[in-house]
């Protein structure tokens, strides 16, 4: 769906493009009209995906919260073996060494498995997005008489440049919250914590149109 250029045919979908071969009275070329968009962006900043997101973040706050909690406790742990390591016996610091390493192994565990977790929801949650989105796109680049919407979200993108007026990226963002009725979610400050399990750039959507 995301490929770098998408055909949206505003004449006639059914009819093939003419060639040079074409009789005369045959359909007629359609001139071209082309459109960017950064389709992840897009999806990301309705109004649908703010919300959908911090839902998702606040799943999640418990979890990272009990990640940060692990962590500091070995931070502690480690800071007293090596203060206070050298008025131990041998036998305590090997006990209190194999504290940490065991807390440091369930540490990476918990984190690994959220970040799993957390990633699968993402993409679960932006696919279903991302179709519901490219259905307004398509809608609104056909409105438009657009002939081709190319993807500029890509990082190989092949759009080296794009005049401003090409760009419709907004305009698919309030037509999108417009048709969904989600009204604009309240300006959130950054929560605080650790970033144990890092958020994961906007996945590409699956399936095809």
């Amino acid at each position: 769906m995301l490929a770098s250029g998408m055909v949206l045919s505003a004449a006639a979908q059914t009819q093939a493009a003419p060639t040079a071969a074409t009789p005369a009275g045959g359909p007629a070329a359609v001139p071209a009209k082309i459109a960017v968009i950064a389709f992840q962006l897009a999806v990301a900043q309705t109004n649908e995906g703010q919300r959908d997101f911090g839902d998702l973040q606040k799943k999640y706050a418990p979890k990272e919260a009990a990640l940060k909690t692990l962590s500091d406790e070995i931070d502690n742990l480690t800071k007293q073996l090596q203060t206070q390591g050298a008025s131990m016996s041998e036998a305590e610091r090997s006990s209190k060494a194999k504290i940490i390493d065991d807390k440091k192994k369930q540490l990476d565990r918990d984190s690994e498995d959220a970040r799993n977790d957390f990633q699968q929801d993402m993409q679960d949650m932006y696919n279903g997005l991302a179709s519901k989105v490219y259905d307004v796109m398509q809608s609104y680049a056909e409105q438009q008489g657009f002939t081709l919407v190319l993807d500029i979200s890509q990082q190989q993108t092949p759009v080296l440049f794009s005049s401003n007026g090409t760009n419709i990226t907004k305009q698919v963002i309030d037509a999108y919250n417009l048709k969904s009725g989600v009204p604009a979610p309240p300006p959130q400050a950054a929560a605080p914590g650790s970033q144990t399990a890092p958020r994961p750039a906007a996945p590409r959507p699956t399936g095809t149109h």
